[in-house]
């Protein structure tokens, strides 16, 4: 994998932040995008821009084209059997708001149990609280092992019976956490319950093959893997699908309409009603081009190397504390002893090196790990070694810094 040549494809990488060489260390919160993936946009907007799905005329097949060979790209990505099982969504947030809102709250009932973990984003639990709520149904919360991982043990002992949803990220955007998404679904199926997935920080980062899995219901979004912001996907099995109602209603996802009632389009467009993002489509499908040609394997052994050098670097600052599994996904979180994690930031910006600093929409799994918030550095497909090289002299650089001020 020739990461240097993988660099040039990003023109923002190309610049200087407070008069040093850019170092981005935080596409676990969006990634940056390639110049294919802008030039497919700009393409769309100058070539091709008009609605789909209604005109007969020849701009309106051509956006219709890319637009569902967008997610012709997106089945053959995560290896769903259909198209009809690819629903297009403004990112994993609304995916698995789509979910608890038309399966949950039509599914549940109270004395049910719903299961996620301690670990999860704010966008995999807020939605099950809300079904909660109003269904009457139990939120339970699978127990974390002492490393921050999720052990099937653990899975195996807490679903039950009156387990309907079991709904867990695939690899935490805190942790770096690789879950046993595959496990834990055998089980839930085993006790009639079904699986949803929150794929946002996996689908970057490894190949992901949703048949394999055996999740039903499968979210995550673009702007993590290359692609523009505002556009992602929800993936579900397809009788699951047909005996859902959208929670979006208007034109695009209707059949017939008359004064008193209406019907739907088949699957899967009952699902994306208005018009859709179809630039963001394109961009994406456009992204899915640029990661297959990589190769998804070698971005994952890729990654793998860098977090485990950065781990090894870190390990010989004193004062770091550093959060999560051994083996884990591209990224670290860690506290600096006696400096608070936005200042760590806010220095390290000073240097042109840009992580995250905060709860990282993850308050249960931050009092869980008896902090207010954390510093995280996370990699992709086109940060070096010489990236961590210089965010650890950053960080000796802030130890120094508040050292002197304290």
């Amino acid at each position: 994998m020739d990461v240097k040549a993988i660099r040039e494809a990003f023109p923002i990488l190309n610049q200087e932040v407070n008069g040093h060489p850019l170092v981005y260390l935080d596409s676990a919160a969006t990634s940056q995008k390639p110049v294919q993936v802008i030039e497919a946009v700009a393409n769309y907007y100058k070539e091709i821009n008009s609605n789909v799905h209604r005109g007969v005329h020849t701009l309106g097949t051509r956006a219709t084209d890319a637009y569902e060979g967008a997610r012709d790209k997106v089945r053959k990505f995560i290896n769903a059997s259909s198209i009809e099982e690819i629903i297009f969504t403004r990112g994993t947030t609304t995916a698995i708001n789509t979910v608890a809102a038309s399966y949950g709250r039509t599914n549940l009932k109270a004395g049910d149990e719903i299961v996620i973990s301690y670990m999860e984003h704010h966008s995999n639990i807020i939605p099950w609280q809300q079904v909660a709520k109003s269904t009457g149904a139990t939120l339970k919360y699978l127990p974390l092992e002492e490393d921050g991982s999720i052990s099937v043990e653990q899975a195996r002992a807490t679903i039950n019976s009156n387990t309907k949803i079991v709904a867990i990220m695939y690899v935490s955007n805190v942790l770096g956490s690789i879950n046993p998404v595959k496990e834990i679904a055998a089980i839930a199926h085993q006790n009639g319950a079904i699986m949803l997935v929150d794929g946002a920080q996996s689908t970057p980062h490894m190949k992901v093959d949703v048949q394999d899995l055996d999740c039903d219901f499968y979210a995550f979004s673009g702007h993590k893997m290359c692609a523009p912001t505002g556009i992602g996907v929800l993936y579900g099995k397809k009788h699951l699908l047909e005996n859902m109602e959208p929670i979006e209603f208007g034109g695009e996802m209707i059949d017939f309409v008359d004064l008193q009632d209406s019907t739907w389009k088949e699957l899967p467009w009952k699902f994306e009603g208005g018009t859709p993002i179809i630039a963001g489509a394109v961009g994406l499908g456009a992204a899915i081009d640029f990661l297959t040609e990589i190769g998804m394997d070698n971005i994952e052994k890729h990654e793998h190397e860098i977090a485990n050098y950065a781990l090894e670097q870190l390990s010989t600052v004193k004062g770091v504390t550093i959060y999560g599994p051994k083996h884990r996904a591209g990224l670290v979180t860690f506290n600096v002893e006696d400096v608070h994690p936005h200042d760590v930031a806010t220095v390290l910006d000073v240097e042109g090196i840009a992580v995250r600093a905060g709860h990282h929409c993850a308050q249960p799994l931050m009092r869980w790990l008896k902090v207010s918030a954390t510093a995280r550095a996370s990699f992709y497909l086109y940060n070096t070694k010489e990236d961590v090289d210089a965010f650890v002299r950053g960080l000796l650089k802030t130890k120094e810094y508040f050292s002197d001020v304290y």
